[in-house]
């Protein structure tokens, strides 16, 4: 008779390619056995009996602002929020912490806060900004995941959005060290000649406001992003789409042969510009919310399977930033605050759309795995793969309320939003660490280093 650390008995397993019902046995974090009524004993056995079981997302885009800013949302609080939506592994991006995670150091820093106060895995990008050329090196062989700039200003003074020759310099470099560019596509001199004319006109709206930022800004920049790509030779990944018109450029670059993939955000497909009108500050972001017909043409994106992957772009930021109360919107945080809710998104727009589950696992598992160098480990349940599994009600709901958002500020576009389905656990490497709205305090992540194209073995 065998021992296991864990059975997860009689659910039904979201496979890359189907939905089966079947028996996980798990030893040492890892998936040892998958089949029907598998024998032997456990220390622990888990009944899923009705439920799914994805593989635990894999969010490459997220915002925790530690060290310096831990006040917005820490590796804490973030990673806490993270499990609670079935996430068990998350990208931190380089901007919002002081100091930007821009050289080997900052990494480092930020790497140890991780390892102490995630209790999910993570992965650390590098920022490439004006200046920092030098640098990429040594933060490639630490182990990023690659590298993040912005094309347009960043709103944070300690990362400067990056300029064409920083960009053709960089992408240069990144090509060469086997690094992909992860981009934030909108035209700088587009949105800032919009801004400056609302401001000098008083007009400070939400419509001014997504007036600054039209799709026409994104794909400018998408399209000189791929000339770029085609120059230097450097993979690009583009973050946070929002528009048919930049996908349209993405699909020729990809037709083209150039190494290139896409994201958007859930955010961008359950709300539009309607929500931002309404619901203000709050659902204030960039790129914009876009209009229902922008926002149903993404959807179409989305069924054709030309979006690689889903992540969060979980922005928070303090009450104050976002209070309902600021008159000039333009003074507003640009973020939305909603890791926790990117599988439930997704899973409500399948049921909505009559997609199968299968493709909601590959949005939000296996194609980041692959992309960003974790395929050996993560992304699918399979035999040999680190136990990493989102065990999904599909019959319970899930009404968005501060009780149950576990980020550090409860404010979010997503409050009052009722899903249709429930994450019930979340298990990272075996470990349960959400269950049924309570967090494990105990359990702590991998900070997953990328080397050579590969999760990096810890000394």
């Amino acid at each position: 008779m065998s021992i296991y650390d864990l059975i997860i008995r009689n659910g039904y397993v979201v496979f890359p390619d189907e939905v089966k019902k079947a028996d996980l046995a798990i030893r040492d974090g890892v998936i040892v056995k998958v089949g029907d009524h598998l024998d032997g004993k456990a220390n622990e056995e888990y009944e899923a009996d009705g439920q799914h079981i994805f593989p635990g997302m894999i969010d490459v885009h997220v915002h925790f602002s530690e060290p310096g800013r831990a006040h917005w949302e820490g590796f804490e609080t973030g990673s806490q929020m993270m499990a609670a939506g079935g996430c068990t592994t998350y990208f931190d991006m380089p901007l919002n912490g002081i100091p930007s995670t821009i050289d080997r150091k900052a990494l480092l820093e930020k790497g140890k806060i991780g390892e102490m106060k995630s209790v999910i895995d993570f992965g650390l990008w590098g920022g490439l900004v004006p200046g920092n050329i030098d640098e990429l090196e040594d933060l490639a062989k630490s182990g990023v995941i690659g590298f993040k700039a912005f094309l347009s200003a960043t709103g944070n003074e300690e990362f400067e959005r990056a300029d064409d020759f920083t960009l053709l310099h960089g992408m240069k470099k990144i090509a060469e060290l086997g690094k992909v560019l992860a981009l934030h596509a909108e035209s700088d001199p587009i949105t800032q000649w919009f801004k400056q004319d609302k401001e000098k006109n008083g007009l400070f709206s939400a419509n001014d406001y997504a007036a600054t930022r039209p799709v026409q800004a994104e794909a400018e920049a998408v399209g000189r992003a791929i000339t770029y790509a085609e120059l230097t030779g450097c993979p690009l990944h583009f973050v946070h789409i929002s528009s048919s018109l930049a996908i349209g450029k993405i699909e020729s670059a990809k037709q083209k042969g150039l190494d290139v993939t896409v994201e958007t955000c859930p955010h961008y497909l359950l709300f539009n510009q309607d929500d931002l009108i309404e619901k203000g500050a709050v659902a204030k972001c960039a790129p914009p919310l876009r209009g229902r017909e922008e926002q149903e043409r993404l959807i179409t994106c989305l069924m054709e399977e030309k979006f690689d992957m889903i992540s969060s772009d979980h922005s928070p930021c303090p009450y104050e930033l976002k209070d309902p109360a600021i008159h000039n919107i333009f003074e507003a945080w640009g973020g939305i605050s909603g890791g926790q809710f990117s599988l439930m998104s997704m899973i409500e727009l399948a049921v909505l759309h009559d997609i199968p589950l299968h493709k909601v696992a590959m949005w939000t598992a296996s194609a980041p795995a692959k992309r960003f160098g974790l395929s050996s480990r993560k992304g699918q349940i399979k035999h040999g793969m680190d136990a990493d599994l989102a065990i999904v009600s599909l019959n319970g709901t899930h009404e968005v309320s501060e009780t149950n958002f576990f980020a550090k500020h409860k404010q979010s576009v997503y409050m009052g939003h009722t899903f249709p389905c429930q994450i019930t656990a979340t298990i990272n490497r075996g470990k349960i660490v959400y269950q049924t709205d309570v967090i494990s305090e105990w359990e702590r992540g991998e900070w997953l280093k990328v080397i050579d194209s590969g999760i990096a073995v810890n000394n």
